[in-house]
């Protein structure tokens, strides 16, 4: 049961990173610390994603910036590293914001099984 829950994940987590990257060629997708933080403070974000290479004070300063003054805007900490999503996107990036609500609302449902796999 494990083997198929760290397959299952490896699964979601590629399909994740794929969906970054076009959503990175379609244009919604904003990277970068300055950049991120840009789109929360303009209401354009719909999803926050730090990498779990990410110091803790970025870590923080999202979490924080995502909460500020009734944002409720959705924040994780992925499993993959900077590597990965600098890989996915094309550019080096510790923290992106994805600002289209269909991409968000998928990498949500991914990034929720990803976390759930995790647990059993």
């Amino acid at each position: 049961m494990t083997e198929w829950n760290g397959r299952c994940c490896r699964v979601n987590e590629q399909q994740a990173l794929s969906l970054l990257g076009l959503a990175r060629r379609a244009g919604r997708l904003s990277s970068g610390h300055d950049a991120a933080v840009e789109a929360i403070v303009k209401n354009k974000a719909c999803l926050c994603l730090c990498c779990a290479d990410a110091s803790a004070r970025l870590q923080r300063e999202m979490r924080y910036n995502c909460s500020y003054a009734h944002k409720d805007i959705p924040y994780f900490t992925t499993t993959f590293s900077m590597a990965a999503l600098s890989h996915a996107i094309g550019s080096k990036a510790a923290v992106v914001t994805v600002d289209d609500p269909g991409f968000a609302a998928k990498l949500t449902s991914l990034l929720q099984q990803m976390q759930n796999t995790g647990k059993e």
